[in-house]
């Protein structure tokens, strides 16, 4: 049995790790808001460009792109988001166990037909394990996501998708559905899937003027959707993460309260326990002395 002292301890290392994660929870609530307010001022601007690039697709129904052309798989690239760092339950775990799952659906593909590339130090570390080429390293993106970072990466597999390097473009991220909720995501990347069915009537009909032709204007929006999606990706991937963390150190600080009651009760029985010792101690004394 621990001694008082041991225990008076353990109840200071607890108080201690307490205000910690208690300290973690309030900083990841304020990351959380500030990624929360990039995703709603950014979701308006992709909506728009969805609607105008759906619109030009529906009007132009023999329209083919290069970077909509289904081919047999050979090269393989995927696009992992993760964390920087850890504590945000299991996040990280949850990402990894997918990329693997995912990789396995490619059975026929070998280690160096398959490209990487990591965004987060958690996955970088973890694909550096395995026996998979790594395409860059994108650890400052999830400190600071920028949309000419997410850029870079959309314009790099594009351009080796387009030349035939690589025949499919995966996405493996966390899913920011609510605070408590992250659901692990894989998405094909490329080649993209064209909405060419006809777009539902409004009561307002938007008549485009278009220089120089519908063509020309998809061939620019096109790539412009690519750059948007991962970036919209790496943005719904930091909400996630801080979604996560905040959770993950609430628990914590939960656990360490529901410690500490079960060793204050404990501190509180043996000091009894003692009290009653050292009496019982003193009354036989007086008792022996009559």
């Amino acid at each position: 049995m621990a001694s008082l002292k041991e225990i008076k301890g353990r109840i200071a290392s607890v108080k201690s790790t307490q205000k910690i994660t208690s300290a973690m929870k309030m900083v990841a609530s304020a990351k959380l808001r500030k990624a929360q307010y990039q995703v709603e001022n950014f979701l308006p601007y992709e909506t728009r460009l969805t609607e105008i690039l759906n619109s030009f697709l529906s009007s132009e129904t023999d329209y083919k792109s290069v970077l909509s052309s289904e081919r047999e798989v050979k090269r393989l690239a995927i696009i992992v988001f993760s964390s920087n760092s850890s504590l945000c339950g299991a996040f990280n775990s949850n990402v990894y166990k997918l990329l693997l799952d995912t990789l396995m659906r490619y059975p026929g593909l070998k280690s160096s037909d398959v490209d990487i590339y990591p965004v987060g130090k958690k996955v970088e570390n973890g694909v550096e394990k395995l026996d998979y080429q790594i395409q860059g390293s994108y650890i400052p993106l999830m400190d600071k996501p920028n949309f000419e970072g997410a850029r870079e990466i959309a314009d790099r597999v594009t351009d080796d998708f387009i030349t035939g390097k690589i025949d499919r473009v995966e996405l493996v991220y966390n899913h920011f559905k609510n605070t408590a909720v992250q659901i692990p995501t894989v998405e094909q990347f490329l080649p993209i899937r064209l909405n060419t069915a006809p777009v539902q009537e409004s009561k307002v009909t938007v008549d485009y003027i278009v220089e120089p032709d519908k063509k020309t204007i998809l061939e620019s929006l096109i790539p412009k959707s690519l750059r948007i999606k991962i970036y919209a990706v790496l943005l719904d991937s930091a909400v996630a993460e801080q979604a996560a963390r905040m959770v993950a150190m609430q628990v914590a600080t939960d656990n360490a309260q529901d410690i500490l009651e079960g060793l204050t009760i404990q501190f509180n029985k043996q000091r009894q326990q003692a009290i009653t010792s050292e009496l019982l101690d003193i009354i036989g004394g007086s008792e022996a002395l009559k």
